[in-house]
């Protein structure tokens, strides 16, 4: 087992200070998706359901294909997150294999990114810049503000318990605290400023419109949609110790051994935290502050671990030490050892070449919400006896014996330069293929 991880190991901004809002957005269901229009808008995040496809060109159906059984997965989610002042329109889909005989197996997590270039928001951008090229050269320089997501939700908005608008993944602010600028781009679905025969086709439902009725991807397996709404993730104070410092504490191990009795039960605590996993632990407790998450995204931020597994080595690899001293004359203090973060075992885009980086992960709270949206489409299509059946069953199940998806997290890396080449050349539209790491539920 690894040794026990410092604190700099740990995702961003950590549990520090009275209610810290860290640089994580958390993504939580937020009721059933029922509307035809939500569904076909790719704009509109989801857990479950069928992907709405950003691409004008659909996409091969292989992308949703399990490598292990080939067979089409389940859409697990699909994020909208179109970068801050980038032209494209973009999103993120995730699958899963939920086979039992392909569980712990490579290839049984697929994300793929969507690129869509937008003619009307990129109008508006050269717009913003042009303003605010104007406004730098009549006012002296304005200190700006840090920019700590992308995604952060709107300046001055607060999370509505019914909201599917201002809750929904892809609503950026302006990070620049200068003066105002009027008609600044902060929906790129608003493009009626702009009228020229592409901006039509730009719409973020564009695909819904081309993507013929025979589409093999009408026919996949899904789970019901739901949508997936985001809030910020705030970490309350960490407790604060109620022994005081000049307390003695007795350890019970001292008495038994002027006594001369057995002792191995007083080191069973000791020994037993040696099998637990700090990492684990860790998580655990972090993930306890808002249990209802099922994603947490961060470009280009810090994961966090499931469990010490050889993914955790993987991307907390442990330093290399000097050696020991051998004499008493060389004797000194060999501090704890401390990992840090590294991507450089990630693959670099197959595209560009350039390096991946994090953007998101799954939670395991996202395979109960997906279970229980499956029971509860099957509980509207029964009669009161059929359903009574269906509980009765269920509570005698053994929840061991369930089938289907087994892992902890997943992890998405993808393209730093979110790049959208076509051979090597710059292309309005892409579909790629970014990278998943996995760590399974032991």
């Amino acid at each position: 087992m690894p040794s026990a991880v410092e604190d700099d190991w740990s995702d961003s901004d950590e549990e520090i200070g009275s209610e810290v809002e860290t640089a994580v957005l958390l993504g939580i269901p937020d009721g059933a998706m029922e509307a035809d229009t939500d569904i076909k808008d790719a704009a509109v995040s989801r857990i479950g359901g069928r992907p709405a496809l950003l691409p004008s060109r659909e996409p091969s159906f292989s992308s949703s294909q399990c490598r292990n059984c080939s067979y089409p997965m389940e859409l697990l989610v699909q994020v909208w997150c179109p970068v801050e002042d980038s032209p494209m329109d973009r999103a993120l889909y995730i699958w899963a294999c939920s086979r039992s005989t392909c569980q712990r197996k490579d290839g049984s997590v697929r994300a793929w990114r969507g690129l869509r270039y937008n003619v009307a928001y990129a109008a508006k951008l050269a717009k913003k810049l042009a303003k605010k090229q104007a406004q730098h050269k009549a006012s002296p320089p304005v200190k700006t503000a840090p920019t700590t997501n992308p995604f952060s939700l709107r300046a001055g908005s607060t999370p509505s318990p019914f909201g599917l608008g201002d809750q929904v993944f892809g609503q950026p602010i302006s990070t620049v605290a200068a003066p105002v600028i009027e008609d600044e781009p902060e929906d790129r679905s608003d493009t009626e400023s702009v009228t020229s025969e592409s901006s039509e086709h730009s719409l973020i439902t564009a695909m819904a419109s081309t993507t013929i009725d025979d589409s093999p991807w009408r026919a996949t397996p899904s789970f019901p949609p739901i949508y997936l709404s985001t809030v910020s993730e705030y970490l309350p104070p960490p407790p604060k110790s109620k022994i005081p410092q000049s307390a003695r504490i007795d350890d019970p191990a001292d008495e038994d051994a002027k006594g001369g009795k057995d002792i191995n039960w007083a080191f069973e605590p000791y020994e037993n935290s040696l099998e637990v996993d700090s990492v684990f632990d860790r998580f655990t407790k972090r993930v306890s502050n808002t249990g209802e998450q099922c994603l947490r995204y961060e470009l280009k931020g810090i994961p966090l671990p499931f469990s010490s597994d050889d993914v955790f080595d993987r991307l907390f690899p442990v330093p290399a030490q000097d050696p020991l001293p051998v004499t008493k004359a060389d004797f000194k203090v060999i501090p704890a050892v401390k990992r840090s973060y590294s991507t450089a075992s990630i693959p670099t885009c197959p595209a560009c070449k350039a390096a991946r980086v994090f953007e998101c992960q799954l939670m395991p709270n996202l395979i109960n919400v997906l279970r229980t949206s499956i029971k509860d489409e099957d509980a509207q299509k029964l009669t009161d006896e059929q359903r009574m059946k269906v509980v009765q069953k269920a509570l005698q199940k053994n929840a061991a014996s369930d089938k289907g998806m087994e892992w902890g997290t997943c992890m998405v890396f993808s393209c730093e330069r979110d790049c959208c080449l076509d051979n090597a050349r710059e292309a309005k539209e892409c579909w790629r293929e970014e990278f998943v790491l996995v760590q399974w539920d032991d």
